[in-house]
């Protein structure tokens, strides 16, 4: 297939290119931007007059929920949302069911996807086996079925001798480790942010010091084994300091915030509503205001969706009870595009943290737009106004906390592998696998 994408704003944050171009896709890559190769006859012409074409968004945390968990949703379903909001390439965290902490399990996924429509899948493997953090699993050959990278989603590690004997098997092999940081013991049973909200209701607290006592041992380990650290969904402000300094000594270390974060504050669940139940807890406003300045300075390498899709009997509970999480991936261009409207962020500066940063922390080649590259591409209005509801969510999860709310900025094309694989009248496109 040969496809000519005409009159769009061509955004590659990763050289910088902003400007009106044409782009040109045959044979499943990029053959030319501005000019057409020789001999070059489209097949099909798409019109991206009005439309923004950057790279296909990479997502570091979408979770499918296959195996396992297809009561909550189906990889045909998430990967199919994922579509819709662009993203073309994912990394999937390995609390399936069972987890991914054995080959066969990495495999099987990787095949199950590969053979539907939908983005590039890049499974995390399990850190220790079952996620229970008592014995490591074979990273080593798991890295060789496709895992890209080791955690233990939200499942904690207790054991500080486990974690140490992990970044010294990670280093040996050059493995990246991924961490979410929370100590088991301070966070323990907490559902909300440790301040005013959480004391008013009398909901159980998860304080800061959850977050910086375990980011604190992360680094002193990483300090004395050089293993590379990728620190997800930071939410405090100590957080992200202590990060900031951690990268001036040039500790190997990245870190990510969820989307969601990005905008809301405890002052979000004062009502209760369990959409805005996250892992980790949305915090203060001060805090919130610390995760923007921290991406404008560029301590925080990448922004996710934190994809979590969630049945509507495991949220229709009270607060404390209800399964934490949020439907993600659909909100994630259009949450970044707002927040760089507000923070008076460039649009390319701001596609960054979607695309070629993600992509590098992932180790994948994705995230740019020239000739030889893939052509994993995004073609979004950045004016389309539309409204957050079950019925606009491809996801299976309908657990947002924006439900009726309007949202500015939406996906009208999605290219994977030089094929259109969504567009926005609604047809799927044929399996490209």
């Amino acid at each position: 297939m040969k496809i000519h994408i005409r009159n769009g704003r061509v955004i590659d944050p990763a050289s910088g290119l902003d400007a009106v171009r044409d782009v040109f896709v045959a044979a499943g890559h990029i053959v030319g931007v501005g000019a057409a190769p020789a001999d070059f006859h489209a097949n099909q012409v798409i019109d991206a007059g009005g439309l923004v074409i950057c790279p296909g968004l990479v997502d570091l945390s979408v979770r499918l929920r296959e195996p396992g968990l297809e009561y909550r949703a189906t990889l045909e379903s998430e990967m199919h949302a994922a579509a819709v909001g662009g993203v073309t390439s994912l990394a999937c965290p390995p609390d399936t069911d069972p987890p991914l902490d054995e080959p066969g399990l990495v495999e099987m996924l990787k095949f199950r996807a590969k053979h539907m429509p939908g983005p590039r899948v890049y499974p995390i493997g399990a850190l220790t086996r079952e996620l229970k953090g008592e014995r490591l699993t074979e990273m080593a050959e798991l890295n060789e079925a496709g895992c890209m990278a080791f955690s233990q989603a939200d499942a904690p590690l207790v054991d500080t001798q486990v974690l140490l004997r992990a970044m010294e098997y990670a280093k040996t092999f050059e493995l990246p480790i991924w961490l979410r940081p929370q100590d088991p013991h301070l966070g323990r049973e907490g559902v909300a942010h440790d301040g005013v909200v959480a004391a008013r209701h009398g909901l159980p607290p998860i304080p800061v010091p959850a977050e910086t006592v375990a980011i604190s041992t992360i680094l002193l380990l990483v300090r004395e084994t050089g293993a590379r650290v990728h620190l997800a969904r930071l939410s405090s402000r100590a957080g992200i300091e202590m990060v900031r300094r951690a990268k001036h000594d040039g500790l190997p270390i990245t870190c990510d915030v969820g989307v969601h974060h990005v905008h809301l504050s405890e002052m979000d669940t004062a009502n209760f509503d369990a959409n805005c139940h996250l892992i980790p807890p949305l915090r203060s406003q001060r805090d919130r205001d610390a995760i923007r300045k921290g991406l404008a300075d560029g301590t925080i390498d990448a922004i996710c969706s934190d994809h979590a899709p969630v049945d509507d009997d495991a949220k229709e509970l009270p607060f404390q009870e209800a399964e934490p999480g949020a439907t993600g991936v659909e909100l994630l261009l259009p949450l970044t595009l707002k927040w760089a409207r507000e923070a008076d962020i460039p649009l390319a500066r701001a596609l960054g943290y979607l695309t070629h940063q993600p992509a590098r922390i992932l180790g994948v080649d994705a995230g740019h737009i020239a000739a030889g590259r893939p052509a994993d591409l995004c073609l979004f209005d950045p004016d389309a106004a539309w409204i957050v509801s079950p019925s606009n969510l491809a996801s299976l999860g309908k657990n947002s906390p924006y439900l009726g709310l309007e949202m500015q900025g939406r996906v009208q094309y999605t290219l994977i592998d030089g094929h259109v694989d969504f567009r926005r009248d609604g047809h799927r496109q044929p399996n490209h696998g």
